[in-house]
């Protein structure tokens, strides 16, 4: 996988998991999440992950190869910082800029996403 197959399949992703946390299968609160307590995403991680997702893809359409990945590059390294530090992160709700990172499921979420961007990194041809 490249980086641009990274951003498009993540933005496609990001965007599903928006429009699931929006309609109440994946939150905004505990009891509309199809996980309950163990996974839910906010209406503010929502609007994020959307957010990610439109700048994923239009990453993915318009940018050329050397500055996807650097983009991927940077967001490889921003999930690893955001998974590490999670697991310092007291319990209390939201805990990081308004994202709860309190449950061990989003500390792994994020460094495998950081793994699958330095894979993808290391497939991009020079």
């Amino acid at each position: 996988m490249n980086p641009k197959q990274f951003l498009t399949i993540g933005g496609w992703v990001l965007l599903l998991v928006a429009i699931l946390g929006a309609i109440g299968i994946l939150g905004p609160t505990a009891d509309k999440s199809i996980f309950g307590d163990a996974w839910v995403f906010t209406a503010g991680e929502n609007w994020a992950h959307f957010i990610l997702g439109v700048v994923a893809l239009l990453a993915a359409m318009t940018l050329g190869a050397e500055s996807q990945k650097m983009l991927v590059g940077l967001v490889g390294l921003i999930a690893l910082v955001v998974g590490v530090w999670g697991f310092f992160l007291g319990s209390d709700t939201p805990n990081f800029y308004g994202a709860n990172l309190e449950n061990p499921l989003d500390n792994i979420l994020h460094l495998a996403i950081a793994v699958w961007a330095y894979m993808s990194m290391k497939d991009a041809k020079a």
